[in-house]
């Protein structure tokens, strides 16, 4: 019995089709997992005294923090670039007072079909190095806390030209749940024109009723 040779091609090529779709897949809920996992680990230490930003009142009627879904379209390459001689500068806090940090380096990537850039901050004198990345977007005020998000990013390696910026990490400062905290303002040169609908949403308040709004 002869098989027509067109017939295996067509068979080979699903089962191609077929093992790329399945780790199409599983890398999606692996990475998912991995997202939700990070998620309830933070939700866990908020519960705990020593490690949350929230007042003992808070912490009574607290049940977890709003997030988007995962969504690896948030999830970007971007181009590196390192600034030949990183300037220091003073980022103020909400509370009047300033932070020392480097302009470290500048993030190029593209994100609803439009090329977007952020600045990558060094702080000063930082005992666990890493990047620093304050941002505002379309969604602040409405879906996310209105004074802007942060991301951290591992300080890249010295022969990396690109860097990975996963807006899924995007958190709140601590002074989104409570105004005892001073945190960085995002400098103008991050404020991004577009809505980034990935990561930590705004903190749910509640009112003398015990209800959320």
């Amino acid at each position: 019995m002869r098989i027509n040779p067109k017939l295996l091609i067509g068979l080979g090529l699903l089962v191609v089709f077929a093992y790329f779709l399945q780790d199409l897949v599983l890398g999606h809920d692996q990475y998912a997992t991995g997202i939700q996992k990070a998620r309830t680990e933070k939700n866990n230490s908020f519960r705990r005294m020593k490690d949350s930003p929230l007042n003992a009142e808070q912490r009574d009627h607290f049940d977890s923090l709003q997030y988007f879904a995962p969504d690896k379209a948030f999830r970007v390459t971007a181009q590196l670039e390192r600034f030949a001689r990183p300037d220091t500068i003073a980022m103020p806090l909400t509370d009047g007072k300033a932070d020392k940090y480097l302009r470290w380096g500048k993030a190029l990537f593209t994100l609803n079909e439009q090329p977007q850039q952020l600045v990558l901050f060094l702080k000063v004198n930082d005992e666990n190095p890493e990047l620093f990345v304050p941002f505002t977007d379309k969604t602040n005020g409405f879906d996310t806390y209105g004074g802007g998000r942060y991301l951290d990013v591992a300080l890249p390696a010295e022969q990396d030209k690109e860097v990975v910026l996963d807006f899924n990490g995007a958190y709140n400062p601590f002074c989104a749940y409570n105004n005892e905290y001073a945190c960085p303002v995002p400098p103008a040169d991050n404020r991004l024109a577009i809505p980034i609908p990935a990561g930590e949403k705004s903190f749910p308040e509640e009112d003398h009723t015990g209800h959320s709004h």
